[in-house]
């Protein structure tokens, strides 16, 4: 049996900090919980990221709540990323059930259910404050990234953005990315190479059909106007408590590309608008990404690259972000690196492979005698994790086993009453409710193809009348001919000699009959 009161004192050393803190939980040693042995989270470390992971059922989620509400009594904003659907209920309070009563028994303290301030976000058609952004605030880099271009379609797209902005064309939608390609491969082709070089059809044609696809996820209900302002995520409650912005990405599992390029774009323009911060007594932000295989698993080299190097400089301008998932090993080493706190629940060994993992998970926490930490990952409690983090020096705090608080708040959905209720209280719902399409690149060339259109046609239409032959002037035979007095005298001319004609023949008028009676024949 461990010594109980060295493990004690090691858990005061490592977990007791100078600045503002929050407890999780409590330490336990032999399957017993040791009052006095709180596990405290500093505010002043939460900028260096964190992994939340375990099997399905073993509390991850409701970790995540815990964590969020700490920090949102703390005065820090909140971004969750809400894949399941279950982390809406933070905005009502819990209730009490015997079981919480249990768990506090164990670890002390009181237990007082409670609400937070919630807005409710999507980025679809489902209830919430809607999520866009601009073609342009993306930016050719970033939007290459996302559609997985090579180098040479990448200065393809580059040169795109060049024109439009040389040319004030805005990109505000795809509509208006998908106009342009199709300008610079046809109508404006030869004018654009004169300018900015030569323009390969089969690059325009390939990223096309990239543009089709993330447009096939739903990227055309993100893309566009009114672009969301980063600011609107860092908003303080009436009551002085951080705002928790839940974002409602139920829709997103199959479509992890589009999940992918909001939270890029994201933390791309948090990155791009936060001063630099230093190092803070607590974070401006944090975000939290429930499922966050979602975001690497389809994501391509050159994403993960990007979203790797955003994560190590993004902790600077005071953003902590932090990822929810099954596995550790679902996060690419080179991210995992950067994760200050780590806290494991239970993972599961049905198989070698399984077995195989938990070693390897085994192998990321720091040593310990107290513990055979690769045996307890299969045994670990619900509600029960191993926890590591960095203390205010940024060294490592020595690896426990917890027994985490519940959360205060609700752990289950809103009704749609309640849904309604939050939405209809929110000025954001109303900031962003209607969809904006302002003059953009696709307005400006439709009108510049009508125009050369039109233009076209009617100097068809003057050259073919140069072409056509002028009518004749009319010969002076032709004049007199067609004169009125001429036409009368022929007229009579033709009478006179149809009536001799008809009297030679014998079948004349009154005129005739007087000729015979006087004798001529």
């Amino acid at each position: 049996m461990a010594d109980q009161n060295a493990f004690l004192q090691l858990v005061k050393d490592g977990y007791t900090f100078k600045g503002e803190s929050f407890r999780i939980g409590a330490a336990m040693l032999d399957g017993q919980v040791l009052q006095g042995a709180d596990i405290l989270l500093p505010l002043k470390t939460m900028n260096r990221h964190g992994l939340i992971a375990g099997a399905t059922g073993t509390g991850k989620t409701k970790t995540l709540q815990v964590l969020a509400e700490g920090l949102s009594d703390a005065s820090v904003p909140v971004l969750l990323m809400d894949i399941k659907g279950d982390l809406s209920g933070i905005a009502q309070p819990g209730v009490e059930n015997d079981k919480i009563k249990e768990r506090m028994q164990k670890m002390g303290g009181t237990w007082t259910p409670s609400g937070f301030p919630v807005e409710l976000m999507t980025l679809s058609n489902e209830k919430g404050v809607r999520l866009r952004a601009t073609v342009t605030e993306f930016g050719p880099i970033l939007l290459s990234k996302i559609l997985d271009l090579n180098d040479t379609q990448q200065g393809l797209v580059a040169m795109i953005f060049k024109y439009c902005d040389d040319n004030k064309m805005p990109l505000l939608d795809l509509k208006d990315f998908t106009k342009i390609l199709q300008y610079v491969s046809n109508e404006g082709k030869a004018d654009i190479e004169k300018s900015y070089g030569k323009i390969a059809t089969t690059s325009t044609g390939t990223i096309l059909r990239k543009v089709i696809e993330l447009q096939q996820q739903g990227a055309d209900i993100f893309f566009g106007e009114p672009s969301f302002d980063v600011d609107d995520l860092m908003r303080i409650s009436d009551d002085g408590r951080g705002m928790i912005s839940v974002l409602r990405v139920t829709d997103m599992q199959n479509r992890p590309k589009l999940f992918s390029t909001f939270m890029l774009q994201m933390l791309a323009e948090l990155y791009a608008t936060l001063p630099e911060a230093g190092d803070l007594d607590k974070p401006k932000m944090v975000m939290f990404i429930d499922e966050a295989h979602l975001v690497f698993q389809e994501a391509t080299e050159a994403l993960l690259q990007q979203i790797e190097t955003v994560i190590k400089l993004i902790r600077s301008k005071g953003v902590g972000i932090f990822f929810c998932t099954q596995n550790p090993q679902d996060v690419p080493a080179s991210v995992l690196s950067q994760l200050g706190l780590k806290i494991q629940h239970a993972l599961r060994a049905f198989t070698a492979a399984d077995r195989k993992t938990i070693k390897q998970a085994a192998q990321n926490y720091p040593e310990t005698e107290f513990y055979k930490t690769e045996d307890l990952l299969t045994q670990l409690g619900i509600g029960e994790a191993f926890v590591t983090m960095l203390n205010e020096k940024g060294i490592p705090t020595p690896l426990v086993h917890a027994m985490l608080v519940s959360p205060r708040s609700r752990m289950d959905v809103l009704s749609d009453t309640e849904i309604d209720s939050i939405i209809s209280r929110s000025k954001l719902v109303r900031k962003y409710a209607e969809t904006e399409d302002s003059e953009s690149a696709y307005e400006i060339l439709t009108a510049k193809l009508e125009e050369a259109a039109k233009k076209s046609e009617e100097e068809a239409e003057e050259k073919a009348a140069k072409k056509k032959p002028a009518k004749e002037e009319k010969s002076t035979v032709e004049k007199v001919l067609d004169s009125g007095a001429t036409k009368q005298f022929m007229r009579t001319v033709a009478g006179g000699l149809g009536r001799a004609l008809l009297g030679v023949l014998g079948v004349g008028g009154r005129s005739s009959s007087k000729k015979k009676s006087s004798g001529w024949f």
